[in-house]
């Protein structure tokens, strides 16, 4: 008998591996973690706890979120609650399209470099300086990484209306539908 389980964890590494063989020459170029959030007033700006109109909780399971959209105000600050229900590291990050798609090249060379694998996070690697004081260190007020089983939060304000989403974008995961649309009230 074909353990079910076995056969869909083999099968999402090995995607994830044929992802970081085809995106390794891209995310060389692509500079250190960080470099894309320079445009986060655009989709708002960390909020204070104390702020927070209401919680939203999110799980994040392999591939989905649940909830997959979620409505806020204009000027609205929430704290997201956000728990890893799934079998492998997904990330929980508010931004544009645009955004999203210059994250991906950094968690791409977070993978080359050791400092995130499938099932867990090397804190260690991701603490390693690649150059000029700049490290891997994934502490963005707008996003979380998680391991399975592992929750975290983040509290944002929205500060206007706009085209923002949520998304993970772990090497293959928002290719593979993992982000869920913000919808202004």
């Amino acid at each position: 008998m074909i353990n079910t389980n076995k056969l869909v964890k083999a099968i999402a590494i090995s995607a994830f591996s044929a992802t970081i063989v085809l995106g390794a020459t891209k995310a060389w170029a692509s500079g250190s973690h960080g470099g894309s959030h320079g445009k986060m007033m655009s989709v708002g700006e960390p909020g204070k706890a104390g702020k927070a109109s209401r919680t939203i909780e999110i799980k994040m399971f392999d591939n989905y979120y649940e909830p997959e959209n979620i409505s806020v105000k204009a000027g609205e600050t929430v704290r997201f609650v956000i728990k890893n229900a799934g079998d492998f590291v997904h990330e929980f990050n508010i931004g544009t399209s645009a955004m999203h798609t210059a994250h991906q090249k950094e968690m791409m060379m977070m993978v080359e470099h050791g400092a995130l694998m499938p099932d867990k996070i090397n804190h260690h690697m991701m603490k390693m300086d690649m150059g000029g004081g700049k490290t891997m260190e994934h502490n963005d007020p707008n996003s979380v990484l998680l391991e399975p089983g592992k929750s975290g939060e983040v509290v944002w304000t929205f500060s206007k209306a706009g085209k923002i989403e949520f998304a993970c974008n772990v090497p293959g995961h928002y290719d593979a539908g993992m982000m869920g649309l913000i919808n202004f009230k």
